[in-house]
């Protein structure tokens, strides 16, 4: 992924508390534990919430996928798998496509510094709030976003611990929303919306810093992102703002029988 390259170097360890943050900040109904891996299970539609996803890059040892798969069937989900698109997976890749798991969604992990967020220009802040109001989840839920999908994912931030919801407003109106997690060591920025007429005002920016505040005060250093691999305008922005990609990952979901 050249183009969008990393521009804060990850320890291994890294990798294992970002999982765990990300897992925190959309709060699955439950989570199995097998080593190395987390098994999040989940009724809803956040992708993130229910798929299993490994905490290193190392070459996993494929022998693992049954296991994964009979733990997820046993709680009657359909297994995913969120992995990352690097060399190290590749054998487990084709693994997952001879049991008729289809590569879906590409994605990037992004990280940076708070440091590099609090050095945009300062200006107005947003606001944070421990809660989402009627007017937050008005925009969060707004146009462009399937309903469904909407509310599964504001349940989904709703039942995560310590989350704060951000909000841009003018003369009473909500024009950008998004929320912020922290622990771990990582503010975790999520579900990120402008309304579609303020769009390139900079009011994605000005939430972004103002969450960057709240984790300077608590001694949060570094910053992460999902953002999907499509979304243009979202990764020139976040590119602006100092983040960089972390690792490509997909989803891979069962789309057909096991070949024999």
């Amino acid at each position: 992924m050249a183009e969008h390259p990393a521009r804060m170097p990850l320890r291994a360890s890294d990798i294992e508390t970002l999982e765990r943050a990300t897992l925190q900040a959309v709060a699955p109904e439950a989570v199995e534990i097998l080593p190395g891996w987390l098994l999040p299970m989940d009724g809803g539609t956040v992708g993130r919430a229910h798929s299993a996803v490994p905490l290193s890059h190392e070459q996993p040892d494929t022998g693992v996928l049954n296991a994964i798969v009979n733990r997820y069937e046993a709680r009657g989900f359909a297994p995913v798998f969120r992995l990352p698109d690097i060399d190290a997976f590749h054998g487990m890749h084709r693994a997952l496509q001879r049991q008729g798991f289809t590569r879906r969604q590409p994605t990037l992990t992004q990280t940076a510094r708070v440091a590099d967020l609090l050095a945009m220009p300062a200006g107005l802040a947003g606001e944070l709030a421990a809660a989402p109001d009627a007017a937050w989840l008005a925009m969060f839920l707004g146009e462009g976003l399937d309903p469904v999908d909407g509310i599964s994912r504001a349940r989904s931030l709703a039942r995560a611990a310590g989350t704060m919801y951000a909000s841009w407003r003018e003369d009473g109106q909500t024009l950008a929303c998004g929320a912020a997690s922290f622990s771990h060591g990582w503010l975790g920025v999520h579900g990120m919306r402008t309304a579609a007429a303020q769009r390139g005002r900079g009011l994605a920016a000005r939430l972004l810093r103002t969450m960057a505040q709240e984790a300077e005060r608590r001694g949060i250093e570094r910053v992460f992102l999902q953002v999907d691999a499509s979304n243009a305008p979202a990764l020139s922005l976040y590119r602006r703002l100092g983040f960089g990609t972390a690792w490509p990952y997909a989803y891979w979901r069962r789309t057909q029988p096991p070949s024999a």
